[in-house]
């Protein structure tokens, strides 16, 4: 269970750009165990990131492969920054931007194991099954409150959406290939913190 938001609250700094790997599939096994915070005006949401995904440059299955355009600029971004879309019609996602400035690529944050503020996000998601609060991308954005207003934010600087250090250690950190995706199936893309039972998708992979 959560542990108390004010120890948590002081646990957590804010990470800084030169701490983040400089690829995309080294950030997207660093972010695991990191913290994706929100500062609401009388509350703080935050989740300790259990699951990512990298889309590299080249990779076919990336929204960036076929190149730049208004709706994807954040992901061309330096990385540190968000990018939230709208998918499948009903849900928001977002990924964090991963290379230098004009080159696009990202990480998709998949999971979160919720910390701080659980009653705001019991009341977003409907529930109050800690598990379903934020398992899978769409439920971590709803829960988190993200949508297109925080497309393009600096997650490294001093805005209300960021990310911050590890609240505690990750547990050993698994690989598998990605979840729900066509092209590039065979990547081993996918980092997940082993034995959460925040992570999403199949259990088979995420053992």
């Amino acid at each position: 269970m959560p542990a108390d938001s004010t120890q948590i609250s002081r646990r957590i700094r804010r990470l800084r750009r030169r701490e983040l790997p400089a690829d995309t599939v080294q950030l997207a096994r660093y972010l695991i165990g990191k913290t994706l915070v929100l500062d609401l005006p009388q509350d703080r949401l935050s989740g300790r990131i259990v699951e990512t995904e990298a889309y590299a440059v080249g990779d076919a299955a990336g929204h960036a492969f076929t190149g730049e355009t208004p709706s994807r600029r954040s992901l061309f971004l330096r990385r540190g920054h968000a990018y939230v879309y709208f998918t499948y019609g009903s849900c928001f996602m977002m990924n964090v931007s991963s290379e230098t400035p004009g080159v696009g690529a990202g990480v998709l944050l998949r999971a979160l194991e919720p910390l701080e503020g659980i009653p705001f996000m019991e009341r977003r998601r409907g529930t109050h099954r800690l598990l379903d609060l934020a398992r899978g991308p769409g439920r971590l954005a709803q829960t988190m409150s993200i949508d297109k207003r925080f497309d393009g934010v600096d997650l490294c600087a001093g805005g209300k959406l960021w990310l911050g250090s590890a609240v505690r250690p990750a547990g050993p950190i698994g690989t598998s290939i990605r979840i729900g995706i066509t092209r590039d199936v065979h990547l081993l893309h996918r980092f997940y913190e082993r034995g959460s039972p925040f992570v999403s998708g199949p259990k088979r992979l995420s053992e």
